[in-house]
């Protein structure tokens, strides 16, 4: 029997594992958005090819998130985190020795399945150890870590992308994910597998990676034909994946956790409107800083760490007030500060004071830290244990689909108002009406998520 020192050395293990996970892959990607324009250069980049640096990443992560949860919950959830170290580790090697943009975007593609791999079983490992009364607590700090990853990747890859070059980033992801690979084979011991013994449904996983492939990157051909078309292929390809997940046993993702739980259905919907709306912010004032504003990479970056600072500092707190008050009510008020944030940036032009940039980036960052680790809290408590990997996978593929749809939005008013040429100063004032467009759709967003926040019910 587990004594009480070795279940305490359990914890502090896998929560040391998880906060280092939690910090490496959103240090890495709010580093990249930095670190756009250098790569736009390098590598003559137009505005639309230059998104899918961030995009491929996001579209091959929330492709294999929900079968790489549900295989973490038959297999073993710490064996799939660790191959996903591996892989995450191996392609950001690719990426830093990359000679063209085609080669650095293949590489991100491979770093977003090795991604899925952490995303769908890190909070699974913490949940899995946790009890109840101190889950919000755990996963508020494991939240933290994400925006001190935040928070640190702006003004870290600014001084890294100025003064050692964009490919310094991804060398430190490679060592980073050593460290993280050392401590999780020398000292997480253990393993959780709340599904073990069950059939992997092979061919509700392809239906369903093929069918959000298909409207994910339909979406970033909009206004297109073959844009309209790819969405509704997949549109219908999900339709087909419901309609098979309702007719066997062990389904890579149990529809039944929607239908019978409000509190799941809702909260992963509030997530998925939460990430569109706030997304793709980093990257458009990464671009708008650096060639409207005139900042260097550095000073960018300085200015950027405000949002995820504030995330940083108000997760943990929220976490804890998500075990004591029903988390939609915190969640809620976050949703409704994020929502003020984002329209204060529909107003941002070539004039824009600094002051009022600093801000709006303020009160997106209350808000986002209100709203994320409450609503990770009622997800994950929605549902029974050996549920947590698909619900964890659930959960990260609403926050990669959002984030997919944020960068989605923006590439399609580059599309519309820029068109596939690189940012000069010549159609700066294109750029300056493509972003005020995309926050005025993520402000309205956002606001209908407030109702999505406050339908869910109580949790508990």
């Amino acid at each position: 029997m587990k004594t009480a020192a070795r279940a305490d050395m359990d914890k502090g293990v896998a929560l040391f594992v998880a906060v280092l996970a939690s910090f490496l892959t959103p240090f890495v990607g709010s580093s990249v958005s930095i670190a756009l324009p250098s790569i736009a250069q390098e590598f003559n980049l137009d505005a639309i090819t230059l998104g899918w640096v961030v995009t491929a990443y996001l579209l091959a992560a929330a492709v294999f998130l929900v079968p790489f949860g549900r295989l973490a919950d038959i297999k073993g959830r710490k064996r799939i985190f660790t191959y996903g170290i591996i892989i995450d580790a191996f392609s950001s090697i690719g990426a830093a020795l990359s000679p063209s943009g085609s080669l650095l975007i293949f590489f991100r593609l491979l770093q977003g399945v090795g991604g899925a791999m952490i995303f769908g079983t890190g909070v699974a490992i913490v949940t899995s150890i946790f009890p109840l009364a101190e889950r919000g607590k755990a996963l508020g700090i494991s939240t933290a870590a994400v925006y001190i990853g935040l928070s640190l990747g702006p003004p870290a890859s600014g001084l890294m992308t100025q003064y050692l070059g964009w490919r310094s980033i991804f060398a430190l992801d490679a060592l980073i994910g050593l460290i993280i690979i050392i401590a999780v084979l020398w000292k997480l011991k253990g393993e959780w597998a709340g599904a073990e013994g069950e059939k992997f449904d092979a061919v509700g996983s392809v239906i369903y990676g093929l069918a959000l492939l298909a409207v994910m990157y339909g979406f970033t051909l909009l206004p297109d034909i073959s844009g309209l078309a790819m969405v509704g292929l997949g549109l219908g390809g999900l339709v087909l994946f419901i309609f098979w997940e309702n007719r066997i046993k062990n389904p890579v993702l149990n529809i039944e956790l929607f239908k019978r739980s409000m509190v799941f259905s809702m909260s992963n919907l509030a997530a998925l409107i939460n990430y569109s709306a706030t997304f793709a912010i980093s990257f458009l004032l990464s671009l708008y800083l650096q060639y409207i504003k005139g900042y260097s990479p550095e000073a960018s970056g300085l200015i950027l760490v405000l949002q995820p600072i504030m995330m940083a500092v108000l997760s943990p707190i929220a976490g804890r007030l998500s075990d004591k008050i029903q988390p939609q009510l915190i969640a809620t008020v976050g949703m409704a500060f994020t929502t003020v944030g984002l329209a204060m940036m529909v107003f941002l032009d070539q004039n824009t004071q600094l002051y009022f940039i600093m801000i709006s980036l303020i009160t997106v960052g209350l808000g986002f830290g209100l709203f994320s680790s409450p609503n990770t809290n009622a997800v994950m408590s929605a549902v029974d244990k050996s549920y947590y990997g698909v619900a964890s996978g659930t959960l990260a593929t609403m926050r990669l689909v959002g984030q997919m749809l944020s960068l989605g939005i923006v590439m399609l008013m580059f599309a519309l108002f820029i068109g596939q040429v690189q940012i000069t100063p010549a159609n700066y004032p294109l750029f300056l009406v493509s972003s005020r467009t995309a926050f005025i759709v993520f402000t309205v967003l956002c606001f209908a998520g407030i109702f999505a926040s406050l339908a869910r019910g109580k949790s508990r």
